[in-house]
């Protein structure tokens, strides 16, 4: 039993599911505090299917990229969790978890998620006889590159995540944008990508950024101006 959560970005959302069909989820995108919101939803999940953390075998978690303070409450809710009932954890991208909602859907997956400063977060997937597979690292990529790279690409493209429409408007209108049902990572992607990945200690748990704090670049700046 596979408890999935994720809490990088603008939305939050968790899933149950038991390697053979998604039991329970929730999914908010409501821009509320998801340190307000994120234990109550998986607490009222598990609830809802009657189940205890007990019943969990292993808790799944987007560990980035995303927003350095969403990643920061997920991971830290999850450690806790696993820490108290002795559960191990595994860390997924908050990518590859978007691109897990097409299993299915035959085409190449550009996840994407708003990293500001004219970049998207990103990575490219294949989804053929419901399997992805993996075709770059998770990346900072600015739109101008991407639009480039994807350029020459001749096979159904479809963009994904809250990344998905800035990069959508920033290359030809030949590709498609996910529509909003498939287009955000959600606890159920969690899950499935989560599958066939390692276990780890709680304590291993840490956030992947993929770029510095705006406070740390700016420090940096500083630092380099005074050389």
């Amino acid at each position: 039993m596979v408890l999935g959560i994720d809490s990088s970005a603008i939305t939050a959302g968790c899933a149950l599911y038991d390697s053979k069909k998604i039991i329970a989820e929730q999914f908010l995108n409501t821009r509320h505090t998801h340190s307000e919101t994120l234990l109550p939803m998986v607490e009222n999940m598990l609830k809802n299917a009657e189940m205890t953390l007990s019943d969990i075998d292993r808790i799944a978690v987007t560990n980035g990229p995303g927003s350095f303070t969403g990643l920061r409450i997920s991971i830290s809710c999850v450690k806790g969790m696993a820490f108290g009932a002795k559960i191990p954890v595994v860390a997924v991208s908050t990518l590859e978890a978007i691109a897990y909602n097409f299993i299915g859907v035959d085409g190449i997956i550009c996840a994407c998620m708003d990293a500001r400063l004219s970049q998207v977060y990103n990575a490219l997937f294949k989804s053929e006889n419901g399997v992805i597979t993996r075709l770059c690292d998770d990346r900072a990529i600015k739109l101008d590159e991407l639009s480039k790279e994807l350029s020459s690409m001749k096979e159904r493209l479809i963009f994904a995540g809250d990344g998905a429409e800035l990069a959508y408007e920033f290359t030809e209108k030949k590709y498609e944008l996910a529509p909003l049902v498939l287009r955000y990572q959600r606890g159920s992607g969690v899950c499935l990508a989560a599958e066939n990945k390692p276990e780890t200690e709680p304590a291993a748990l840490m956030p992947s950024y993929l770029r510095l704090s705006q406070a740390e670049r700016e420090k940096l700046n500083k630092t380099e101006g005074n050389v």
